[in-house]
């Protein structure tokens, strides 16, 4: 197991442009999302990691879906890690709850765009697509006895939520790295 910490993408970045489809075929473009505040998602069905946050992803899905919107994008190379396959994230998402729609990024541009590094990254934007928030989850890892609590993403959330202004001491996630397709890593890899 393989720990990557994310890029740490600075804050005010805007949103980064992208169009993908669901597991159900839909396109979704980051040009024709609601305003209001997006958390983007960037997991897999295979990590140890995502795994270890699964439960406290669905909590906060059920708390914070009526008033945010909540995308997860899979980005791993199916060349190297066919695990993490359509069916395997459609019932990944199925098992956990999950009413936030998967993105399917075979050509790994939304994880270059966002600079995502490892599995799962999370990225944070205000309704104006500001990037607030980057980072971890919580201070949880798998075998680290500490439950996973969402601490530092309910944290931000609340504080975008009530319009208080949110900390940047903010650390980073800490995940499997992404799989690059073979001979394409980008430079941050």
């Amino acid at each position: 197991m393989a720990l990557t910490p994310s890029t740490m993408l600075p804050l005010e970045h805007p949103l980064p442009v992208f169009a993908l489809e669901t597991l159900d075929g839909e396109l979704v473009s980051s040009t024709g999302l609601a305003p209001r505040p997006l958390l983007v998602l960037f997991l897999c069905a295979h990590c140890p990691f995502v795994k270890h946050i699964e439960a406290e992803l669905s909590r906060i899905d059920h708390d914070y879906s009526d008033r945010i919107t909540i995308l997860a994008i899979a980005s791993n190379s199916l060349i190297t890690h066919p695990q993490d396959g359509p069916e395997q994230l459609a019932e990944q998402r199925r098992r956990c709850g999950w009413s936030f729609p998967y993105l399917l990024d075979p050509e790994q541009s939304a994880a270059k765009a966002f600079k995502a590094a490892c599995t799962p990254d999370l990225f944070l934007f205000d309704a104006e697509q500001r990037l607030v928030y980057r980072g971890q989850l919580d201070g949880s890892r798998p075998g680290n006895s500490q439950p996973p609590d969402g601490a530092d993403l309910r944290s931000a959330l609340d504080c975008l939520l009530a319009g208080r202004p949110l900390g940047t001491a903010q650390k980073p996630a800490i995940g499997c790295n992404i799989k690059w397709h073979p001979g394409l890593e980008p430079a941050w890899a």
